[in-house]
């Protein structure tokens, strides 16, 4: 599962570093503004490129809400949990099939939360994607789907899959992880054209082949009534400090 990411980085360093994989830049209508802790229950905006307008990047509320709920999006989101879709079965979910046929995107972040459990208790620890560059974590692009409500805005959904290694460390207790492409894939991900039958073989083995890194942080990202949009949020704690 993943149900808060971070997405640092201003707005002019993200798109000098998108273009090199695929050509998008911000829409005039986005709201992005870098944040280090966005969680996915406040159903805040992420920021996507989408299947119809693969060159821009624009805002989509984080939950998918599926067609035949655009009229009553709350009343939906009350009763299901669309912030994570599993990738092993979106073409059979009801929420997901048309979104998994017709409107596949690619989410933007530089880091997320995952909970590490040991004696009983959830510790969560930051993941992101050291590189030359960012050292502090370099931007990625998960796979993901979304859908259009009656005002056009959009809303989208992120993919998980089985954990690798690293994370069955780091998630250790649902063994799961969100389905981070490579980006031989981005293209593919987003055409019209890509077969069932491919999008079921990117997402099984198109993981992106880039090492990531994972340490514990503070415990506050649990907390009710804690601004968490903090730097001190993705800092590296001592577990022992923690209970």
């Amino acid at each position: 599962m993943c149900y808060s990411t971070a997405l640092r980085k201003q707005r002019e360093k993200i798109e000098q570093r998108i273009l090199s994989q695929i050509p998008a830049k911000f829409s005039e209508e986005t709201t992005f503004e870098p944040y280090f802790h966005l969680n996915g229950f406040t159903h805040g905006n992420l920021q996507i490129i989408t299947m119809d307008n693969p060159e821009l990047i624009v805002d989509a509320e984080w939950g998918l809400i599926p067609s035949w709920s655009t009229h009553n999006p709350e009343g939906f989101r009350k009763k299901s949990n669309t912030l994570n879709a599993r990738s092993e079965n979106i073409f059979e979910k009801v929420s997901f099939s048309e979104s998994a046929e017709n409107k596949r995107c690619l989410i933007l972040a530089d880091g997320f939360f995952e909970p590490h459990h040991e004696n009983g208790q959830a510790i969560p620890y930051f993941c992101y994607q050291p590189s030359k560059e960012f050292p502090e974590g370099d931007l990625f692009l998960f796979a993901g789907l979304y859908n259009e409500l009656d005002d056009n805005t959009l809303t989208t959904t992120i993919l998980t899959t089985e954990a690798n290694p690293f994370f069955m460390q780091v998630h250790n207790k649902g063994k799961r992880m969100p389905l981070i492409l490579d980006s031989t894939y981005f293209e593919d991900w987003l055409d019209p054209g890509t077969t069932n039958q491919y999008i079921n073989e990117i997402m099984a083995t198109g993981f992106t082949n880039q090492p990531f890194q994972a340490h514990p942080v503070s415990r506050d990202l649990y907390k009710k009534g804690i601004d968490t949009n903090k730097p001190y949020i993705i800092e590296a704690v001592e577990k022992d400090t923690l209970f």
